[in-house]
């Protein structure tokens, strides 16, 4: 069967061919005539010696499997061998940018900060620690908090040592129980769930922050 598309150009160069592959196009439909070019319409210089290729992908992503598919083919031509193969490649996930500072909050003062914080220290009895973004405390939270105060739900409120007076996410507001001030505390943090307050271990946040995504369609 005839394949009339173009979806691949071959082109000779000084020391071998260059493979030009649309990024456009199905990639099913692209391997498709790759297969059959090599296969039927370009027998002349595809056999005798060695052929050194390089194969450009244009601006199309693919994942390691597509990738192999597509060497698969072209191996199947004992005389090509496979130089280089030029595609995007996936954008490495970025790290939280947080802003990292440090010190003690005391009773009357109010630490205010654009974006997600990491502080160094602890928030006293009477003081408070307001942010657009998260808030990670690397200490004892026996203060207010307050995340998300531009209407960011997703925010959380996380600390070493978890007995604070009240607790803000968005528009939500939690004061905690009596017993918060008498208990054994860990490294815990605060969340929004169905619009509701909810406190959980550290070693759960990845849990909540994946069922979030799923759930916001991220």
């Amino acid at each position: 069967m005839a394949v009339k598309s173009n979806h691949v150009t071959i082109k000779g160069i000084k020391d071998g061919l260059v493979f030009l592959l649309d990024d456009e196009c199905e990639y099913e439909e692209l391997l498709g005539e790759l297969r059959y070019k090599l296969e039927h319409s370009h027998q002349n210089i595809l056999t005798g010696p060695i052929i050194h290729v390089d194969v450009k992908m244009g601006s199309r992503r693919i994942t390691e499997d597509q990738k192999q598919s597509m060497l698969d083919i072209l191996k199947q031509k004992g005389n090509l061998l496979i130089r280089s193969v030029e595609f995007p490649e996936s954008e490495p996930e970025q790290a939280p940018a947080y802003t990292i500072m440090s010190g003690m909050v005391r009773s009357g003062q109010v630490l205010s900060h654009h974006g997600d914080l990491l502080f160094l220290g602890d928030v006293n009895p009477g003081g408070s620690i307001l942010c657009t973004g998260d808030i990670y405390i690397l200490g004892a939270l026996r203060g207010m908090a307050h995340a998300g105060f531009e209407g960011k739900e997703e925010a959380i409120i996380a600390a070493s040592h978890f007995a604070p007076t009240q607790l803000r996410i968005a528009e939500q507001i939690s004061r905690p129980p009596d017993e918060w001030e008498t208990r054994e505390t860990s490294m815990e943090f605060a969340f929004l769930q169905d619009g509701a307050m909810q406190i959980d271990k550290i070693s759960n946040i990845v849990r909540i922050r994946r069922d979030f995504n799923v759930f916001k369609g991220v």
